[in-house]
């Protein structure tokens, strides 16, 4: 509709792009709009050579309530929640851990339900201090969902998954930054700045081996330690045959910033 505001943003930074969530009215909480419009936004990301990293953030007081339950048939008494998630959460988790880029995630305000999962899903998380992350789900009667019971335990280990799981409990962004559930906590006052800086950063660093790490971290969680070994010298076996690595190998040697193929200037 003429006038309607985007529910993402989209702005171009030197290197890397930035996904603001724009539903502020709600919590930036997903529809089923919202989420085909940023998985869209992701593979145009992914697929534009300029960007070489990305920023999740969400706009107003929050960075994601999670599932709008506002959204027709959510509440039906036959409502088949499992389809819900196959074409639309499950589908945008994949997308975030697929996208052969860094993901940076800022998180200030509420991270609640699947909100808190796709927070979990990027590769980075920074969190304002006074963030607040949620597993909401058993409030109204259902499991974490859209990986959250994959990435939990892993983040901060069984037994704080569970109690986080079962109860429901709220913990601010300082917490989640000690228990190991985000990269870091910092003032909220200078969240955006941190995010965009970690952001800039990564644009300045080796494309493909920034893929190359997210891809065999990955592949980690279910692999041996054999199988691993393998992946690795097979992912390093290609990577020192790069020019990228040529050049870091020259910079290290010469005392000078490396300056990777395809980097901002």
């Amino acid at each position: 509709m003429s006038g309607t505001a985007p529910v993402l943003l989209v702005e171009q930074r030197d290197g890397y792009r930035v996904l603001t969530l724009n539903r502020p009215q709600r919590l930036n909480a997903f529809d089923a709009g919202l989420q085909a419009v940023l998985r869209q936004a992701l593979a145009e990301a992914g697929s534009d050579p300029a960007c070489r990293a990305v920023l999740l953030a969400g706009a107003g007081r929050g960075f994601c309530a999670g599932q709008d339950l506002a959204e027709p048939g959510l509440t039906d008494p036959d409502v088949d929640l499992g389809a819900v998630l196959d074409r639309g959460w499950n589908a945008l988790v994949a997308a975030l851990r697929g996208l052969p880029k860094p993901v940076v995630c800022a998180v200030q305000g509420v991270a609640a339900g699947a909100g808190a999962s796709v927070a979990l899903a990027c590769d980075i998380t920074l969190a304002a201090e006074d963030a607040k992350f949620s597993q909401a789900f058993i409030r109204i009667g259902l499991i974490p969902d859209s990986g959250a019971t994959w990435m939990l335990p892993r983040l901060v280990g069984p037994a704080r998954a569970r109690a986080l799981a079962m109860l429901g409990d709220t913990i601010s962004g300082a917490e989640a930054a000690s228990m190991g559930m985000v990269y870091r906590a910092v003032p909220a006052a200078s969240l955006m700045a941190e995010a965009e800086s970690l952001c800039a950063r990564l644009a300045r660093l080796p494309a493909d081996a920034l893929a190359a790490t997210k891809r065999v971290l990955d592949a980690a969680e279910g692999n041996t330690l054999e199988e691993q070994l393998a992946l690795e010298a097979a992912v390093q076996r290609d990577l020192g045959r790069s020019a990228d690595y040529a050049e870091g190998v020259a910079a290290f040697q010469q005392k000078r910033p490396a300056r990777f193929e395809g980097a901002p200037e």
